[in-house]
């Protein structure tokens, strides 16, 4: 009996290693961009708290599409 649905562990380390890594630049530059407008428009904190946090959305909402790319490329599942 074989499995069907077995995890190729080496395609699942290295997809989740990249996503790690781009998540803390994408993040990372998400809550400075937010900083920095903020500062350079001396806009207060509230809209300072405001547009990290939509810098953040935005940048999950690409981590995302990364996730679904990364894993069209390299499938997480071995093949039959």
């Amino acid at each position: 009996m074989s499995r069907t649905n077995s995890r190729n562990l080496r395609a699942t380390f290295t997809v989740l290693s990249a996503l790690v890594f781009v998540a803390t630049q994408v993040l990372g530059v998400a809550v400075a961009a937010g900083w920095a407008i903020a500062g350079i428009f001396e806009l207060g904190d509230t809209i300072r708290y405001v547009l990290m946090g939509l810098f953040c959305g935005l940048g999950l909402y690409m981590l995302h599409g990364f996730w679904k790319q990364a894993t069209r490329i390299e499938p997480l599942n071995k093949p039959d």
